[in-house]
């Protein structure tokens, strides 16, 4: 398996939010505006690298038997740094995600990353799949936040782009946007995997 292909798949091929449907919580939750998605997704992917490397590097020392509890572990201690780090340099942002920083722990993408993959390859690998995987998550969080801040506020990550005199669709910032946001953009991304798979 090679670093750079295990990098891209969890970009696109095997995207958490859109190919996986994992982390729909947060994605569903925090994604009302663009800096709200990219800082939660950002947030994850700190926590999914560093976890991925200490699990692997742990991989053959913990025992098989209490794994998962081994891995929520880890998985916690880096979303406690996180959290801390979020809450005194940006304190805005920590605000607006608010408990779904500390959520983290739970997160299906992390948990399923160090079972499926961390726990059973070499650190480099380990490393790639946490980035791609990361990046993936980031970039779905932060177009969905793009889509409803866009039609829900006319702005992009704050700022003003359609004028005073536009009128906010203003159910693309309620919860029922996202779930319309979330289809759309993942039947979009499917096909255009699915296109690209079968050349």
């Amino acid at each position: 398996m090679k670093p750079l292909k295990v990098l891209t798949d969890g970009i696109l091929k095997n995207n958490p939010t859109f190919r996986l449907m994992l982390g729909m919580c947060a994605t569903l939750a925090v994604t009302t505006s663009a800096i709200n998605g990219f800082g939660m997704g950002v947030s994850t992917m700190v926590v999914l690298i560093f976890s991925n490397i200490f699990i692997s590097l742990l991989r053959k020392v913990i025992p098989n038997e209490i794994r998962i509890p081994c891995f929520i572990v880890v998985i916690a201690t880096f979303t406690t740094i996180v959290d801390l780090v979020l809450h005194a340099y940006v304190p805005t942002l920590h605000a607006a995600l608010g408990l779904y920083i500390p959520l983290i722990v739970v997160n299906c993408i992390i948990l399923g990353r160090a079972e499926s993959f961390a726990s059973k390859n070499d650190v480099l690998l380990s490393t790639m799949d946490g980035i791609g995987c990361g990046i993936g998550f980031t970039l779905a969080l932060t177009l969905i936040g793009l889509v409803r801040e866009f039609f829900g506020a006319g702005t992009l990550f704050g700022l003003s782009v359609l004028g005073a005199s536009y009128e906010p669709m203003l159910i693309m910032i309620m919860p029922p946007g996202a779930f319309i946001v979330l289809g759309t953009l993942m039947g979009i991304v499917n096909k255009v995997v699915e296109g690209r798979e079968s050349k």
